[in-house]
């Protein structure tokens, strides 16, 4: 038996191999993640002749070049939770930590735990895609959320308090058309009516004798700081739009190449079929479950979600008021609450178990979220069930 624990770093990694009982056969040295320094790796651990097992903490992504050479050459390589190796690290009393302590730690862990390491499974390319093109696709709901920011504060200074009276595409448009109260109180009401019909007629938006008052009465009474007389003005309003826009095109995008993966998989009618999920959310679901064959039972998906609520009892006490351990993808988490949003919306009435275990929920007294998150496990042990029977047909 030999635990060879690789501590992983961008481009290298420190590198301890341990035989049974703590013997240590190669003290830490460092590898480059090259095909040359893991090729001479795995030929000095051929030479021992004895069986040995490679395990290396789950970083980032910075440990998939060697998972991917090891996996490549048949060797039972295991990837671990980083929380788990710092909890074994932690029950000693000398504490200290460099790359060469970090893989003796988690050489004398595989060596511990030998006959409990699992060996790593790869998914299949197409979940595989699909993963990497939702963290695309996350990093572009993150850049819109700040450019959206910058928006709103843009139009505060320019045009204040029109997020009132309008919102979404609708005052993206007006934004690109009007740009600053100036070209709004420049004109007569009925001007500014006329031109503001025409406007809504051409972008096929619902028009509002009201709405169109209200926007005026703000165009006279707001102090812009910003002068329309500015180059600049324009300039970074029409801008600040121009990027929300193309965030937006580049993000369903994203959407419809993993539409196009996902439909490949014989659970993606299943999946798109059940209630609360739509074509977007069927694919960001799947991307983030990824092959459900590889977890040994529903709660194993349920625990990989982090919505489960890890059990607490000592003695005749049993604690009853528990939260969920939000150790998982929240990822994953994300899109199940959105599910369970769109789910209470549109009150589905057939296949509706999950709705009414929510209502159910709701009833007893707990609060909405809290109900939510009871909906979305109960969701995941169907999924887990509809999607195992597709495959084992």
């Amino acid at each position: 038996m030999i635990s060879v624990g690789i501590d992983v770093s961008k481009g290298k990694s420190m590198v301890c191999i341990l035989k049974l009982y703590g013997e240590i056969l190669k003290a830490p040295f460092e590898i480059h993640h090259t095909k040359n320094d893991l090729d001479n790796m795995l030929d000095y651990l051929n030479s021992l002749n004895e069986d040995f097992r490679v395990v290396l903490e789950s970083t980032g992504h910075y440990h998939m070049s060697l998972v991917k050479y090891f996996h490549s050459k048949g060797v039972f390589v295991s990837l671990v939770n980083p929380i788990i190796i710092n909890k074994f690290s932690n029950t000693q009393i000398r504490k200290g930590k460099t790359d060469k302590k970090d893989s003796i730690k988690i050489a004398e862990y595989g060596l511990i735990y030998w006959y409990k390491l699992s060996k790593y499974q790869e998914d299949s390319s197409v979940y595989s895609e699909l993963k990497c093109l939702s963290r695309q696709y996350y990093q572009y709901l993150n850049l819109r959320i700040g450019a959206k920011n910058n928006f709103i504060n843009i139009l505060d200074n320019v045009m204040p308090e029109i997020t009132k009276h309008l919102e979404g595409q609708k005052l993206y448009d007006f934004a690109k058309k009007y740009w600053h109260y100036d070209n709004i109180s420049s004109k007569s009401f009925n001007q500014f009516d006329k031109t503001f019909q025409n406007f809504v007629k051409k972008k096929g938006y619902k028009y509002s004798l009201d709405k169109s008052k209200k926007i005026y009465h703000l165009a006279k009474i707001s102090i812009s700081i910003y002068d329309s007389k500015s180059p600049s003005t324009k300039f970074f309003v029409l801008e600040s739009v121009h990027l929300l826009e193309e965030i937006s095109v580049s993000s369903d995008i994203i959407l419809a190449q993993m539409q196009t993966l996902a439909k490949s998989l014989k659970e993606y009618n299943i999946v798109r079929e059940m209630n609360g999920v739509g074509d977007k959310l069927s694919v960001r679901l799947i991307a983030e479950i990824g092959d459900v064959r590889r977890f040994y039972s529903s709660k194993a998906l349920i625990a990989f979600a982090g919505i489960d609520a890890p059990p607490h009892q000592s003695g005749t006490f049993y604690g009853t008021k528990r939260k969920i351990s939000k150790r998982g993808s929240k990822y994953l988490r994300k899109t199940g609450y959105e599910i369970m949003q769109a789910l209470t919306r549109n009150k589905p009435t057939n296949d509706n178990s999950v709705y009414q275990f929510i209502l159910k929920k709701e009833s007893e007294g707990k609060p909405k979220r809290v109900a939510k998150i009871a909906g979305l496990n109960k969701f995941l042990r169907i999924y887990y069930a509809r999607v195992n029977e597709c495959y084992s047909n």
